[in-house]
């Protein structure tokens, strides 16, 4: 599956320097799809100095060229959801209708930032001197390392690419070794659209060998990092050496808060909606939900119903909702907590385990808690899976209190029919993104990014090309 792709350097495909290779493996069978290619040092190198030359070329693109180009690359993509849907279906392991409203999202922010790059607005000041003048104009800051995960490889690796494409940047992408060949497709669309060859770039293979040598590096200037806040760490003092800037948005562990004034049952449709895509495998996915003591019986039984209903299975198979966990590993430690949790005091209301049936597959069932404290580890540790833990609160201080306690801060969900409330709550919440009376936070229109040791800068929204860009300011004397 992934002879036609390799290491994308200067515009073309080719085989990494050495040859070698990684196994990639289908989470839904376990089998093998292929082997990627595995970039060694001289193929970094040869990257590097690609986007090196290709920056000098894109920078002195004008903006309405780009903007053409990067609209192309939406339009592209759209015409190629089927397959590059297929794509992360086979890699993630997500349902196909899901990996399809994955490209569509990644569609649209392709064409956000196309039209961002027309966009980039400078600045008249008044001067205090009657003879000069003060501007103020962005430059692009100039090639961008973007080190993309597995959860979401189109739309993160669209947020980072379109972005430095849209600021006048060249970029070296690394997708993650457990989904290369999503970000390949999406790679190979940029070439089919006309970027201009060495603008952008791709370098698969051994992630924490890449990303050391790409930021140890003069030529990278920025860093985009989606990923955990260990990883994100590690990143960000290898950047300090080199001064680069950083863009990173790490782990969550959002709050979702239900006060006793809702209608249940959509209330509960969403629940499952944003706890269940990707099987739960989302830096925003609700993993602390908080239901006013009054409600919560009701809230179980109404989630606990809908959760029965959710088909799992192969995401290539038609009317699959919940397809596999995407490694071994990640199941392995799904499987841990579960236990932690219940050897803590947990109730399990649902599933708790592998489901019935699947011989092969890194599947595990819905899985909701009762009778969890704040204390518990599953209330500290992000899950990272289809795990429900249940809690209740009195009043609205204590639980915008307990909701805050959390080093991590990408995104709070709150439900109430109190404008009141909701404003207030929204306002209070330590989080970069609040989500009320719904269930969907990333849009290509909005600022999305956390805060705490969720990372800082924001990806989306006409503020994120500002992180992709350098501030220049030029006091003009009109004569000598």
């Amino acid at each position: 599956m992934y002879s036609n792709f390799g290491q994308f350097i200067d515009g073309q495909w080719q085989q990494a320097e050495k040859k070698e290779t990684y196994k990639v493996i289908n989470p839904a069978t376990e089998e093998v799809l292929g082997e990627a290619s595995k970039a060694s040092s001289v193929d970094v190198q040869k990257a590097l100095k690609s986007a090196e030359k290709g920056l000098e070329t894109w920078k002195n693109t004008t903006p309405w060229q780009r903007s053409y180009v990067i609209r192309k690359i939406a339009d592209l993509m759209r015409e190629r959801k089927d397959v590059l849907a297929k794509w992360l279906t086979l890699e993630v392991g997500k349902p196909l209708k899901e990996a399809i409203g994955e490209v569509g999202g990644g569609a649209d922010i392709f064409e956000w930032n196309a039209e961002e790059t027309k966009r980039i607005y400078g600045e008249t000041l008044q001067s205090r001197f009657p003879e000069t003048r003060v501007h103020v104009y962005y430059q692009p800051v100039g090639v961008v390392a973007a080190l993309v995960p597995w959860n979401f490889p189109i739309v993160l690796a669209s947020r980072k690419i379109s972005t430095a494409l849209a600021a006048g940047c060249s970029v070296i992408c690394k997708p993650d070794v457990i989904t290369p060949g999503a970000v390949m497709e999406l790679v190979n669309i940029c070439k089919d659209a006309g970027v201009p060859d060495g603008v952008v770039n791709l370098l698969s293979g051994d992630p924490a060998e890449i990303s050391n040598e790409l930021l140890e590096s003069d030529i990278i200037k920025k860093v985009s990092i989606t990923g955990s806040t260990r990883v994100g760490k590690l990143i960000l003092k290898k950047a300090a050496d080199k001064v680069q800037r950083v863009t990173m948005e790490l782990s969550g562990h959002s709050p979702f808060i239900v006060f006793d004034d809702v209608d249940m049952n959509k209330v509960a449709d969403m629940a499952i909606t944003a706890k269940f895509r990707n099987n739960g495998q989302v830096c925003i996915s609700p993993n602390r939900f908080y239901i006013q003591e009054t409600r919560k019986e009701e809230f179980i039984n109404a989630f606990v119903d809908r959760a029965k209903k959710l088909k799992i299975g192969n995401g290539m198979d038609e009317g699959t909702d919940l397809g596999p966990l995407t490694t071994a590993k990640r199941l392995e430690e799904i499987e841990k907590l579960v236990e932690t949790t219940k050897s803590e005091g947990a109730k399990v209301v649902l599933g708790g385990g592998r489901p019935s049936g699947f011989n092969k597959g890194y599947y595990f069932e819905p899985t909701v808690f009762d009778e969890v404290q704040d204390n518990f580890t599953i209330m500290k540790e992000e899950p990272f899976g289809p795990l429900v833990p249940v809690l209740t609160f009195k009043d609205f201080d204590e639980v915008v209190e307990r909701a805050n306690n959390n080093d991590l801060g990408l995104c709070s969900y709150l439900y109430t029919n109190s404008m009141d409330k909701a404003n207030r709550a929204s306002e209070m919440m330590e989080t970069g993104c609040v989500a009320v009376n719904t269930a969907a936070v990333a849009v290509a229109e909005a600022p999305f990014g956390g805060i705490k040791q969720t990372g800082y800068g924001r990806e989306g929204g006409s503020m994120a090309i500002k992180d992709y860009l350098n501030i220049k300011y030029t006091h003009m004397g009109l004569k000598t």
